[in-house]
């Protein structure tokens, strides 16, 4: 059971004591140094009681839970701190829950958005919440460890009487209403429906649930979610009595100012077939320079002091991006595994100005997909091609004399083209593709027809 925490008043919605808090507070070293490590990456922001927190964390292995709305087929950047908070406390030895809210998606979280969101039908959701949970799969064990649940389970066969009586009557109504993800709504001329004012008692009643079956102690989320963790946590106060804890980490925000999401615009999502995994890596390596550090503490696996000598190097010679390689290499392997990092990477060298010879078949697939590609069949590489034509074909040139009268800008798998000399089966790259080029930025590629592009 955990021990006391604090009394959370139904009309709080600031934050925690996370301030103050210092392992040395703590029962024995080794128990806290999960906070301590989390505290060092910056991903501590709200928290109920952290002193209370490390007590329970020094008793012994917690069960902890962090929600995910599948109002979209996949997650997004956004959620990767969160999902790797979730891995953060399973690698020390804790029991991460993952909730996929079937119902709560039926809703919408209006913390942070200015409008509502709109119903998605039940096919939608069922085919989301299918989707979602391979992705939470490469972060937590949710198979063998039976760590994915639903808040359908439990919620849909409530009747609307049932929930008034046996919830509602626990909460107060004012403050519900002064929780700033209400109070901001209401304020505007659009204001709030009643659905998604009642959001937050259904995300209390979660946590009232999960502490029930599950014996869950403790709710994780960003910043926004704050007002929604502490009406879990005062929700089980009144039901059972339980002492619940929450504990919350800064949001990840765009260069605009704007948090991460589905519904901002430019979503960097991670499936494969909404972002593909050279257009991911990509992203993370244009994050600015003064971002790298953050983004790797927060977001990566490595140590904080293997972090720190990356940015060291990476000061002594930004031009490099040194920082920036190292946080699309972990984040890519993270989300799409280490062969298709590799990959981006090579793809993304050649791209910005490398030479593509030695590059394997998934580099050059990757390529394909990226760039664009134009098939050939067996015959026309064993008669040979012009390659003027070729470049015409491709659409790097508008005409064959183009090519002629500067054919220094063209380039056949990073050499200076030969207009005399044919291209043929030789000159594909593993056996797959030929790369042409025109100038630094324009690329394109000669695939053997036969061949399938991944």
């Amino acid at each position: 059971m955990a021990t006391d925490a604090p009394d959370i008043t139904p009309d709080e919605d600031g934050p925690g004591d996370a301030v103050g808090w210092s392992p040395e507070t703590a029962r024995g070293g080794e128990e806290a140094s999960l906070l301590d490590d989390l505290a060092a990456r910056g991903l501590i922001s709200d928290s109920t009681d952290l002193d209370a927190l490390a007590h329970r964390l020094a008793e012994g292995p917690i069960t902890l839970y962090c929600g995910f709305d599948p109002t979209a087929s996949s997650l997004h950047a956004g959620n990767l701190q969160q999902l790797m908070l979730l891995a953060r406390f399973a690698r020390a030895g804790h029991r991460p829950l993952v909730l996929v809210g079937g119902a709560t998606g039926r809703i919408g979280d209006p913390s942070g958005r200015d409008n509502e969101r709109p119903l998605l039908d039940e096919a939608t959701l069922a085919a989301n919440v299918a989707a979602i949970r391979d992705q939470v799969g490469r972060f937590v064990d949710v198979v063998s460890e039976g760590a994915l649940v639903d808040n359908h389970d439990w919620t849909g066969p409530l009747t609307l009487l049932d929930f008034l009586r046996d919830v509602g009557k626990h909460v107060n109504i004012g403050a519900m209403l002064a929780r700033d993800s209400v109070r901001s709504r209401i304020d505007r001329d659009a204001g709030m429906s009643f659905t998604e004012f009642s959001y937050q008692l259904l995300q209390a009643h979660d946590f009232v649930q999960l502490h029930r079956s599950h014996n869950c102690e403790l709710q994780v989320a960003g910043s926004d979610q704050w007002g929604n963790i502490t009406a879990g946590i005062d929700l089980a106060r009144r039901m059972d009595g339980a002492a619940l804890h929450g504990l919350t980490s800064p949001l990840i925000v765009r260069a605009d100012g704007k948090k991460f999401g589905k519904s901002t615009g430019g979503a960097i999502w991670l499936a494969a077939d909404e972002t593909s995994p050279y257009a991911f890596y990509q992203y993370w390596m244009q994050i600015p320079d003064d971002d790298v550090e953050s983004m790797l503490l927060r977001l990566t696996f490595l140590s904080v002091l293997d972090i720190s000598a990356i940015i060291t190097v990476h000061r002594k010679e930004p031009h490099r991006r040194q920082g920036q390689r190292a946080l699309a290499h972990h984040l890519t392997a993270i989300v799409h595994g280490d062969d298709a990092a590799r990959s981006a990477a090579n793809a993304s060298e050649v791209i910005f100005g490398g030479r593509p010879a030695g590059l394997d078949r998934p580099s050059l697939e990757m390529l394909a997909n990226e760039v664009g590609f134009t098939g050939v069949g067996d015959e026309e590489l064993q008669d040979g091609l012009d390659p003027a034509e070729l470049f015409v074909r491709s659409g790097l040139a508008r005409s064959k004399g183009e090519v002629r009268k500067n054919a220094h800008g063209f380039r056949v798998n990073g050499s200076p083209v030969d207009l005399d000399r044919s291209i043929g089966a030789d000159d594909l790259l593993a056996g797959y593709a030929a790369m042409l080029s025109h100038g630094k930025r324009k690329h394109h590629l000669l695939v053997h027809a036969d061949s399938v592009v991944g």
